[in-house]
């Protein structure tokens, strides 16, 4: 068996806790009564209509235009676009062709406090457009909400557009490793230009080389940049003082492009939640009463094994939170329904049964009379190939629930059309888990075991499920 340093049992276990520890709680600090969040949390989850309610609003065109179903079918579109690039799954969106209305449900913020329908509409029937224009003059500046000066409606020459979104083929946040100014963020936006907008942008970049040409979203200037050469290649950066967040969401925006018209509301309410938030707090509850229970059977039956799986289940438990919480700067909060919980619960159980089937073969080796060495070493690959083909199967339906629910309808044809929402999330949550567990499970616990036997104290049988030595 290949031998591990006997350290890395310590370092992986203590970085997996604090992983799970602040991918769960999250790290954040006050600057007065400001918080300033460094990884989001569970608190940031954006939850579904179910548990926690939402808005339901009817949108129709503006000033009477009288829009085609095409058009109505595009607005749809970018609806639907800018609510799943917000990380918002669970919704339900129709178009009334008859009547020229757009109609919509989706939950409430994650952050959401006040309530207040009108701001949450706001999120995703703006027109927000995006334009390149000469110079970087503008009439007025106001403080935004995170303290930063927001420069305002453009002036002088800068009224001029040069370029639009619609020349943008895709936006990407990403992160410049190259920049050497310490003072400015190195998160930026990068814009790759469609075949019309390469030969436009070429010319601009050729016409006011060593000149300011600013960005601008609607009314707000989001960056300044001089131009140093001619781009001809048809791809540019959008750089600024921008966080993680601010270059996703402005990424966001711009793949989501504009409405084809200006949109009104209609009418408008709240959702009141199916459940509720008192049923979250019972299954979260029951949830860490479980997770007590199933700590302290495996290390009961398996002993060693048994810690190092439980520890194994955290660090699990904290990816999966972690890829619906936007802990990680390019991910969106995920929106998680009552069924999406399920797929959670769902994937620790696979855990679980991973961890169960690896420590039973170490422990039939033993009893057939390996040493503790080729015990571990073929109790674990022995075990592999059953924890595979369990797991795979679940993948393999949770892609197909993503499919055929989720945001793209890619199996429509087969099925009919489906609206996304709370299968969609059980899919997510259960391909994410799964994933989880060959990471942590499979991947990460095989380390610390390997690791933790190179230690006299551990170097005994029943430590690893077997008989005591010598009996």
């Amino acid at each position: 068996m290949k031998r591990i340093p006997k350290p890395v049992f310590f370092i992986v276990a203590i970085l997996i806790l604090l992983f799970t520890y602040s991918a769960i709680f999250g790290v954040s600090y006050y600057v007065g009564d400001n918080k300033q969040t460094i990884t989001k949390g569970i608190t940031d989850i954006r939850w579904g209509t179910d548990i926690r309610g939402g808005v339901e609003a009817t949108f129709e065109p503006a000033d009477n235009y009288n829009a085609t179903d095409a058009q109505l079918d595009s607005a749809k579109s970018i609806i639907e676009t800018r609510m799943v690039s917000s990380g918002i799954t669970d919704y339900e969106l129709y178009a009334d062709y008859n009547t020229d209305r757009i109609i919509v449900r989706f939950p409430w913020k994650e952050d959401e406090k006040d309530f207040d329908v009108e701001n949450a509409i706001k999120e995703i029937s703006s027109t927000a457009s995006l334009t390149f224009r000469p110079g970087n003059s503008y009439e007025k500046t106001s403080i935004g909400s995170d303290g930063k000066y927001v420069n305002q409606v453009a002036t002088g020459e800068t009224k001029t557009i040069l370029m639009d979104g619609s020349a943008v083929k895709k936006a990407q946040a990403g992160y410049d490793s190259s920049s050497t100014n310490a003072k400015a963020s190195n998160y930026v936006v990068s814009l790759e230009l469609n075949d019309k907008g390469t030969k436009t942008f070429a010319d601009i970049t050729e016409k006011y080389n060593g000149k300011v040409v600013s960005i601008w979203m609607d009314d707000i200037m989001l960056s300044a940049p001089t131009i140093q050469e001619k781009i001809t290649g048809g791809k540019a950066q959008i750089s600024g003082d921008f966080t993680a967040e601010e270059a996703t969401s402005l990424a966001d925006k711009i793949n989501a492009g504009a409405l084809p018209f200006k949109l009104s509301t209609a009418s408008y309410g709240s959702v009141s939640a199916s459940l509720g938030e008192n049923s979250l707090e019972a299954m979260a509850i029951a949830g860490i009463i479980a997770m007590i229970i199933i700590s302290l059977f495996m290390i009961i039956m398996y002993r060693l094994p048994g810690l190092i799986a439980v520890i194994a289940l955290f660090g699990q438990m904290g990816i999966t939170v972690a890829a619906m919480s936007g802990f990680f700067p390019v991910f969106n909060s995920f929106t998680m329904t009552l069924p999406g919980i399920a797929g959670l619960i769902l994937s620790i159980g696979m855990g679980v049964d991973a961890n169960v089937i690896t420590s039973e073969r170490i422990m039939e080796e033993m009893r057939g009379g390996r040493t503790l060495d080729g015990a571990l070493d073929r109790g674990t690959k022995s075990s592999l190939s059953a924890i595979i083909d369990g797991n795979m199967t679940i993948v393999i339906v949770a892609i197909i629930l993503l499919l055929v629910f989720g945001p793209f309808n890619v199996l429509s044809f087969i099925f009919g059309q489906s609206t996304t929402g709370t299968i969609y999330a059980f899919g997510y949550t259960l391909l994410v888990g799964v994933i989880s567990n060959f990471i942590m499970g499979v991947g990460l616990s095989r380390v610390m075991l390997r690791a933790v036997a190179g230690y006299k104290f551990a170097r005994h049988k029943w430590l690893f499920g077997g008989v005591k030595d010598g009996e």
